[in-house]
């Protein structure tokens, strides 16, 4: 009798310890994060990296020596800019206090989509970047070994995604080169020689002379070892700021992490109730799986559009102001308003949520995934707070003010409403929360004190 009541005991633990494992539809959770799973295993080396965290912070990169990288993606706003939408090239400031700058030097619009946060994008099996994924490892289709919109003339020797996505904010009239008439890099975007683009920036490094030491560090040795001025490339620029990324901006101590490692006690009551809604009957592991919570596919959950929009046009409009995503790549009318998942580590900071960044507090953007065509129809358009400006204010909300618009997006939603109670929902936002690694909180310590251009930091 004993016997048996010890073995039932056991199965029962068994059980109960498989449940809390797997969701409470025995959906298994992912494994441990390791080195392994980072390029660079995790440890690029630290020259790379430093020349990277200049790079990054410089605003020799861009076309009006105006704005560098972490304008829109600083350590102050978690690696991204707390804004909806980015004020880019022309604006003053960071984050939200940024404005929309004056004059001549006033921004020709707010750039189109939302600043993505940089947390662990140096994972190796991350195949897409950007929103709509239009940068995507695919080595038997390019020489580069990517897609991208530079098609056949990405250069190659690029590293990674994640270096291979830092060639195309320099191409952005909206975001770094400025528009035509301004600067050399400016002109050849608007002529469509991105090749060019790249060589100006590169011309740019190779006459600030405090550069070459850091590039001869980073680079050494090798086919892309760099001995002189002349053997800089943008090319070198954009591997080292994928190193400075992958290495710094890597975060997977988070309480859940912890918990996945063993430590049982890491997350809280909560949290755990709420692992077991995320696995389970909330259904969000079925986009949101893996080591960070992404399947890397494309969906269409009924998000709002707010800002200028990218130029598509729903039938029997002409304003440009609607965004087809993952459409303007494939150019398959099934995948319009389709947008990647985004990884949810940290996911507590990187506010505000959505490509157009329409939800301003995770709460909000929860409650939309559970029920995403009535959320559309009720957005709440107070809760978007843009540096203001009257001709680009009257932009904002086109689409969101147009029923037949709205209509269309959320015909196009893939989501089916999940019926959740207040304190299930209370509980899965908790278990968003113990995706946080503490580490992630401050970031003072990566910004250098001064950059070797001599150009000023922020504005």
């Amino acid at each position: 009798m004993k016997l048996r009541l010890l073995f039932s005991l056991f199965v029962l633990t068994a059980f109960c310890g498989q449940a809390i494992a797997s969701g409470s539809h025995g959906k298994p959770l992912p494994p441990p994060v390791t080195d392994d799973d980072f390029y660079y295993d995790g440890n690029p080396d630290p020259d790379l990296v430093e020349l990277g965290k200049n790079l990054f912070f410089d605003k020799i990169l861009s076309g009006n020596l105006n704005i560098s990288c972490s304008t829109c993606h600083h350590v102050l706003a978690d690696t991204g800019d707390w804004l909806p939408l980015p004020v880019g090239e022309g604006g003053r400031g960071l984050g939200v206090a940024r404005d929309t700058g004056s004059g001549e030097d006033a921004i020709h619009e707010r750039v189109p989509r939302n600043a993505q946060p940089i947390f662990n994008l140096g994972r190796k099996d991350f195949n897409f970047s950007f929103h709509d994924g239009r940068v995507e490892i695919c080595p038997e289709e390019e020489p580069s070994g990517f897609c991208s919109p530079a098609g056949e003339y990405l250069p190659s020797g690029l590293d990674n995604i994640l270096a291979a996505q830092a060639m195309f904010p320099v191409t952005s009239p909206t975001e770094m080169a400025g528009q035509e008439g301004e600067n050399d890099q400016a002109d050849a975007v608007v002529g469509g020689d991105l090749p060019l683009v790249w060589e100006i920036i590169a011309q740019k490094l190779q006459d600030e002379e405090n550069y070459l030491p850091l590039f001869q560090a980073a680079f050494p040795d090798g086919p892309d070892a760099v001995n002189t001025v002349d053997d800089i490339t943008y090319v070198h620029a954009a591997n080292a700021i994928a190193a400075f990324e992958t290495k710094n901006w890597r975060f997977d101590n988070s309480p859940f992490d912890r918990y996945l490692r063993g430590e049982k006690a890491a997350m809280s009551p909560s949290a755990k109730r709420g692992l077991r809604i995320f696995y389970g009957k909330g259904g969000c592991s079925g986009c949101h799986s893996g080591k960070f919570q992404t399947d890397q596919g494309f969906h269409a959950i009924a998000m709002p559009q707010i800002g200028p929009g990218k130029g598509d046009n729903l039938p029997g409009y002409s304003d440009g102001h609607d965004d087809f995503g993952r459409e303007r790549v494939t150019g398959n009318d099934a995948d319009r308003f389709r947008f990647r998942t985004p990884t949810l580590r940290n996911v507590a900071l990187t506010f505000p949520y959505g490509h157009a960044g329409a939800y301003s507090t995770l709460e909000a953007v929860v409650r939309h995934h559970l029920d995403p065509v009535n959320s559309l129809y009720n957005y709440d358009q107070s809760q978007v707070v843009l540096p203001s400006r009257p001709d680009l204010d009257a932009q904002d909300f086109v689409v969101m003010d147009d029923l037949a618009r709205v209509d269309a997006i959320a015909a196009a939603n893939e989501l089916a409403p999940v019926r959740l109670k207040e304190k299930q929902i209370a509980d899965l936002i908790e278990f968003l929360h113990a995706l946080t690694d503490p580490a992630a909180i401050d970031l003072r310590k990566d910004i250098p004190a001064s950059v070797p251009s001599g150009l000023t930091l922020a504005d």
